[in-house]
């Protein structure tokens, strides 16, 4: 049940404030973006689909989100609303930037044929909201993170949006191994396989426990295990980091160039190089979080 305080029932600080007026700004973005796609100019296949997929979710999430700080009803959830928001931030930025990247790569064009120049125009302006989307929702992120000496959620520090990210990574990373990667080729590229599939539970786990607020009624220090787990998957991503070159690029084993006879897009190399590229990538990331996360103190119910 949800206390009284005396204080008015709704919240005006949710939409004027300016964390408020950014999101409202990726409400209205993110309604026009896919409203311009899906009056008229259009989408196709699984892009298109994922496309559409990531600015109706996210505008979904920001209306409920909008709605529940406006009426206070987030005080009635039981989970952390500071460490949700922030990692929903974090995981809409990286969404977003995604879709505007893929959209106008495979959907717009300067001439008209064989689409009309309306669609055109429509694809123009769907691609350049797009963008708009990705910059509000990038700006909450400045806006909420957490500031040097300030006690705040764990989502919001650098530790846990660099969670959401690895986690984002790891996505793309497998992605990759099923478009035909020819990982199961070796049983050393599988001990790579197992290596990102740990550190992705494990990081997932983590981000639910935060976002839940169920931190503080664990068994164990809670920060303390984050920061071994931190440690362990930089040392898995050395190793994988190493042996997945090893295996998909050395002569021995692999080919060092792109085979000519591979086609465009059902390329095996084309897909180990892409996992190659985002195993080094989330090593950075981890190597960066173990060094925050020495820095930074833990807080459940924020």
């Amino acid at each position: 049940m949800m206390e009284s305080t005396g204080g008015p029932y709704l919240n005006t600080a949710a939409v004027t404030s300016p964390v408020g007026i950014v999101r409202l700004l990726q409400m209205m973005f993110g309604c026009t973006t896919f409203s311009l796609v899906a009056h008229q100019g259009g989408f196709s296949a699984a892009y298109g689909t994922f496309c559409m997929f990531v600015w109706t979710f996210c505008f979904s999430v920001t209306v409920f989100i909008i709605t529940c700080e406006f009426t206070h009803l987030h005080s009635c959830l039981s989970i952390s609303w500071g460490n949700f928001t922030a990692a929903f931030a974090m995981l809409a930025t990286l969404m977003s930037v995604t879709a505007a990247v893929i959209y106008p790569l495979y959907f717009v064009q300067l001439g008209c044929y064989p689409i009309t120049c309306e669609v055109r125009d429509f694809r123009i302006a769907a691609s350049i909201f797009a963008g708009l989307v990705f910059v509000v929702y990038g700006a909450e992120v400045f806006l909420t993170r957490a500031k040097p000496g300030q006690v705040t959620s764990y989502m919001a520090t650098v530790s846990g949006l660099l969670k959401i990210v690895q986690a984002f990574v790891a996505c793309i990373i497998f992605g990759a191994l099923v478009n035909d990667s020819q990982y199961s080729k070796y049983v050393a590229t599988q001990w790579c396989v197992a290596v990102y599939s740990f550190c992705f539970m494990v990081t997932v786990v983590v981000v639910a426990f935060s976002v839940t607020g169920k931190t503080a009624q664990l068994c164990f220090p809670f920060e303390r295990s984050v920061v071994v787990y931190t440690f362990g998957a930089v040392l898995l991503y050395v190793s994988a980091a190493v042996i997945w070159p090893v295996f998909c690029f050395d002569s021995k084993y692999g080919s060092p160039q792109r085979p000519s006879a591979c086609a465009k897009g059902r390329c095996p190399w084309d897909s180990q190089l892409v996992v190659a590229i985002f195993t080094y990538v989330n090593l950075l990331l981890y190597v960066v979080d173990l060094a925050y996360s020495q820095r930074i103190r833990f807080v459940s119910h924020i």
